[in-house]
Parts: structure tokens; C-alpha cells; sequence
């Protein structure tokens, strides 16, 4: 039973510690997990029941209303027949209404309420596409730091085991007489040195990963292992861009056709089919001084041209508002361009760098070798030694850095182009 136990807890360990996960992965955890998400569903729910409400328009419609004056002055005949008393209206008048409206026609303003409500789901939805896709860049953001951080530390243990080499031989030129105490202590401060930038370095991936843990929803331990990604297409500053905000710029186009068409209803003519149930005093016949329950039943046409007035005005303002997403919609465009040329210039660098930096390490590592050979010989001393294995060092640390900035680079230019 032990047996199993311990197995099963070295299984867990195992599979602990050689967890991966992608850059992909990264992004569509965090696409799920991020808490915007859930405003899709908002945005969907809110647009059924605004359509839902336009729709409803064409349901008859009941008011109620109810009124009590008292006149000044009222109707009389002024004619008097002798033995016949004409009473005149009651200077004091109640009524209550109850009124039956049904929608024949409206010109189309429910249909065009429902278009300016599908209009604007969709750019509000476009919008969140849009602050949905600025995550990918602080995904890339945080698991390109890390992978840089995951090579500054393999050099750094690289160069602890050298320094440990160099401890261990400095040390049995020590017992030989070859080299002394102080030379001993200053490969030991290179060691304490390099020990405390690996503390920072680990702190630092700590953080980058407490980050990036955050905002995938789920806990990545320290011994998990990020994949470096693989660019699957060629990107470059002619590549089309395909970016959410484009998508946007459409939307709000449409909705701004949709309320141009909009101008057109408020001016046409309305129908409908009334009825009115009352009861009053006086009622329909005007000379009967009593309480009495009447109706009326017709058909109403109501033809506003108010609106005429400021058609063309409104009109202009609409047109002024394309115009100006037109121009967001260039800016946007040039200003990516801009981003996509520099973004490619500085992938092109990196690669003429990288030409170079397997030579330069290779000579570097010559002159380390010849530096050591020296200190043997006695005619260089172990700082100067140092010096040069710090040299070979930082070439090494530079090359996994212009390989690392190189792939951040493509990344940056497949999110700037969404290609």
C-alpha cells in the first residue's frame, strides 16, 4: 500500500514537474476565463428584450383617463317655449375614458426600431471583439518575458557551473603556488554575484507567472514549462490586416445607414383603429343632464411634419459622422502600417544579428580558453580572467536574448495584424 502511495505521489511530481502549455493555450484560457466575456451574453439578452419591446408596438394599446371640470359658462338655447323648461348644460362635468388603440401602420418606425437595435448589439459586440483582442498583447507580453527570463536563467546556471570549474581549478593553483587567496576570493564574489542575480531572476519569473495565472484562470506552478512557439505563417509589413477594430468601423457604418433610413419614417403618416368606452355627465347628447355610459369607435390618421424642418440639417449631421469614422477608420489604417513597418525593420535587425552572434561566441570562448591558459602561465591574472569568462557570458545571454526578441517580434506583428 505504501508502495502504491509513493508512486502514485512520484507520478503526480512527474507530471508536475514537466507541465507544459502553449502560447495558444495561453490566449484562448484567457479569452475564457477574462470576466468581459460575460458581457456577450449581456449584450444578446438586452437586444432580445429591446426587440421584444419594438415588437409589442403593434398590440393594442388601453388608457385609461378621467376628468372632472367646472365651467364658467356653458352651451344654452336661446330660444324659451312658453310651458317647456329647457335646462342648460351642468356648469360642473365628469368624465371617464376608456380608450382601445390598435397599430394599423406607423411608416415603418417599429421596423426601423428593430434595425437600430440589431445595429447597435452588433457594435457593441464588435467593441468588445475588440478589447477582447488587446489581451492577446499582454499574453504575449507576459509569456515572452518569461521565456526570456527561462534562458537568462539556463546561462546563469551555465556560467555557475563554469565559475564552480574555475573555483575548483583556481583552487588547486592555490595549493600549488600558482595563484593566491585574493584570486581565490574574487571567482567566489563572481559566484555570490551571479547566485544573487538568479534570485532575481526567479523572483521575477514568479511574478511574470502569478501574472499570466491570473489571467488564464488557472494556477501555473513554478515548474511549469511555456513552449516556444512556432510561427506558422510568414508575416510582413505587406501582410493584409485583419484587426477586430476594422470590423468595428463596419458596424458603426451600418448603424449609421440604419439611422440615416430612420429620417425617412418620422415624417410619413400613422393609422390605427380606435375605441372609446365613457361614461359621463353630460354624455354624448349634449341636453341630458345626467350620468350616462356612451362610445365612440373610428379610425385615426396622425401626420406629423415637424420633422420636416430639420431633415436636411439631420441629414448633414449623419454624413458628418461618416465622414469621420471614415477618417478614424485611415488614421487606424495608417498608424497600423506605421507600427507594421517598424515592427518588421526591427524583426530584419535581429536577424542580421543573430548572423554574427554564434561567431561572436565562438571567439569569445577563445579568448577565454586562451585567458585561462595564461593565468596558468602566470602572465594574466584571475580578474582579468573573470573578465573574459563574463565576456563569453553576456555573448551567450545575447544570443538567447536576440532569439527570444526575434520571436516576440513575430508575434508583436501577427497581433498588430491579426494575420
Amino acid at each position: 500500500m505504501k508502495r502504491m502511495i509513493f508512486s502514485f505521489s512520484f507520478l503526480l511530481f512527474v507530471s508536475g514537474m514537466y507541465a507544459q502549455i502553449t502560447l495558444e493555450e495561453c490566449q484562448r484560457k484567457t479569452q475564457e476565463n477574462y470576466p468581459l466575456v460575460h458581457q456577450y451574453g449581456l449584450v444578446e439578452k438586452t437586444k432580445e428584450y429591446s426587440l421584444e419591446n419594438a415588437a409589442r408596438g403593434y398590440l393594442p394599446q388601453l388608457a385609461l383617463s378621467a376628468k372632472a371640470s367646472y365651467q364658467s359658462e356653458v352651451t344654452e338655447i336661446p330660444v324659451k317655449l312658453s310651458g317647456v323648461d329647457i335646462k342648460g348644460l351642468p356648469r360642473d362635468q365628469y368624465q371617464v375614458v376608456l380608450e382601445l388603440q390598435q397599430k394599423i401602420w406607423d411608416g415603418g418606425g417599429i421596423r426601423m426600431q428593430k434595425k437600430q437595435t440589431t445595429a447597435e448589439a452588433e457594435i457593441e459586440k464588435e467593441r468588445l471583439n475588440v478589447d477582447m483582442y488587446a489581451l492577446n498583447s499582454r499574453v504575449n507580453d507576459l509569456y515572452f518575458g518569461i521565456l526570456l527570463l527561462d534562458e537568462q536563467l539556463r546561462q546563469n546556471e551555465l556560467l555557475q557551473d563554469e565559475l564552480e570549474r574555475n573555483y575548483r581549478q583556481i583552487t588547486a593553483y592555490v595549493e600549488n603556488g600558482i595563484a593566491n587567496q585574493a584570486d581565490l576570493d574574487a571567482v567566489k564574489v563572481e559566484q555570490l554575484n551571479t547566485r544573487q542575480k538568479r534570485v532575481d531572476l526567479v523572483s521575477s519569473r514568479a511574478a511574470y507567472l502569478k501574472m499570466l495565472s491570473l489571467l488564464v484562470g488557472e494556477e501555473l506552478s513554478q515548474e511549469t514549462t511555456l513552449e516556444k512557439p512556432v510561427p506558422q505563417n510568414e508575416v510582413s509589413a505587406v501582410s493584409e490586416i485583419r484587426r477586430p477594430e476594422l470590423s468595428l468601423f463596419d458596424a458603426q457604418g451600418a448603424g449609421l445607414q440604419v439611422q440615416e433610413k430612420a429620417l425617412n419614417v418620422r415624417h410619413l403618416p400613422q393609422f390605427g383603429l380606435f375605441v372609446q368606452g365613457a361614461y359621463g355627465n353630460p354624455g354624448l347628447n349634449m341636453l341630458k343632464n345626467e350620468f350616462s355610459p356612451y362610445y365612440i369607435a373610428g379610425v385615426r390618421l396622425s401626420w406629423n411634419f415637424g420633422s420636416l424642418y430639420t431633415l436636411k440639417n439631420d441629414r448633414r449631421v449623419i454624413e458628418n459622422k461618416r465622414q469621420q469614422l471614415d477618417n478614424n477608420r485611415d488614421v487606424f489604417l495608417f498608424n497600423t502600417r506605421l507600427q507594421m513597418t517598424q515592427q518588421d525593420q526591427a524583426i530584419r535587425s535581429l536577424e542580421k544579428q543573430m548572423q554574427d552572434d554564434n561567431e561572436i561566441i565562438r571567439l569569445r570562448t577563445n579568448i577565454r580558453k586562451a585567458a585561462e591558459a595564461k593565468v596558468v602561465n602566470g602572465t594574466l591574472t584571475v580578474t582579468e580572467m573573470l573578465r573574459e569568462l563574463t565576456n563569453e557570458s553576456l555573448a551567450r545571454q545575447s544570443k538567447a536574448l536576440h532569439e527570444i526578441q526575434r520571436l516576440m517580434g513575430i508575434y508583436q506583428l501577427k497581433y498588430t495584424t491579426n494575420y
